[in-house]
């Protein structure tokens, strides 16, 4: 039976917390989407398995909430081995990450989120760790100081990231295998909709999943997220079911457009377009303008509004394209319709 035992666990509510357990697929035959990737693993964790053999290191990398730390645990529970999770800026001196790594079991799965943002002295702690699976340690300080081998038993590394640009080159290049989760279709979002509605006893109709799944802008935490808020919307002002009709009050409720699109996304473009012609503006002024974090809008907004065509990164800054023009109803200006011809 696996076991798991949380390092640093993640700041959440206790209704967040079981909401996202509730939801959580167990095995890589309950996964639903990124089918590509759920066959390599599948077949690299029965390869592990038949010679009873560890899993390669692994990262996992692309927008926040597509699934990688729900990867992590399938993976633990495919292995049947003991899960540890913790956190890339929790670990911000050797000494946190040496109580974790001598702890660990054979066939363990050490997962580290944001993997991206761990301290550089950790960081390369941490290569003789997954390469040799021993580390030196140093005791004391001055002229009484030492330098302590400890072999380690071979475990499996599991990084995750939104960023995948600010890893290291020796980091990146020492995991096995790296798999990009990339923004889900909308039919694979419908689907996760109705499971989920189904494990939370939820009757919704047919047509209702996919005006839930096609305003979940390709992510599944934030497609269960919103099928909560309609949940809660269902049943106050209805019977408790869910209807095509009543999920989209709930959604327009929630400033949630047809497209995904919430308040801070149209604000974002909102901004460029009134206060700096369309662009091209840099990040910094745009965070400055919008009084939000420039990493918030960088991971949170961008993502999406670039995978849908509506923003454009260039050299110079960034750029609403003319889909997002028409998308919020503003008219192009004269010299942005001469750059396009």
């Amino acid at each position: 039976m696996t076991r798991e035992r949380i390092v640093t666990p993640q700041p959440t509510t206790p209704e967040d917390e079981a909401f996202s357990w509730a939801l959580r697929p167990r095995r890589l035959s309950e996964y639903i989407g990124q089918q590509k990737l759920v066959e390599k693993l599948s077949l690299s964790i029965q390869a592990a398995n038949h010679r009873q053999e560890p899993l390669e290191h692994i990262l996992f990398y692309g927008p926040a909430g597509l699934g990688k730390t729900t990867l992590a645990h399938i993976i633990a529970n495919e292995m049947g081995t003991q899960l540890i999770t913790t956190t890339g800026p929790s670990l911000t001196k050797p000494g946190d990450l040496m109580g974790i790594l001598t702890n660990l079991r054979t066939g363990d799965v050490l997962f580290v989120d944001e993997i991206h943002r761990m301290n550089a002295a950790v960081e390369e702690f941490l290569y003789p760790a997954i390469e040799d699976f021993c580390v030196d340690f140093l005791v004391d300080s001055g002229p009484h100081s030492r330098l302590v081998k400890f072999k380690l038993e071979r475990f499996t590394l599991i990084g995750a990231t939104t960023r995948a640009g600010l890893l290291t080159a020796p980091l990146r290049d020492r995991f096995g295998m790296m798999h990009h989760l990339d923004f889900y279709p909308n039919e694979d979002l419908t689907a996760i909709v109705k499971r989920s509605a189904g494990l939370l006893q939820l009757k919704i109709d047919n047509d209702a999943a996919p005006e839930v799944a096609r305003r979940s802008r390709g992510t599944p935490r934030i497609a269960n997220r919103l099928l909560r808020r309609v949940r809660d919307f269902c049943q106050v002002k209805a019977d408790g079911n869910v209807t095509s009709e009543l999920a989209r009050q709930a959604l327009d409720l929630e400033g949630v457009d047809i497209i995904g699109l919430d308040d801070l996304d149209r604000n974002y473009l909102r901004i460029i377009i009134q206060h700096y012609g369309g662009g091209p503006v840099g990040i910094e002024a745009l965070a400055a303008t919008l009084n939000e974090e420039a990493d918030t809008l960088e991971d949170v907004v961008e993502p999406y509004l670039l995978k849908i065509g509506f923003l454009q990164r260039t050299r110079k800054g960034r750029m609403v394209s003319n889909l997002g023009f028409a998308h919020l109803g503003f008219n192009m200006p004269p010299h942005r319709q001469k750059e396009l011809f």
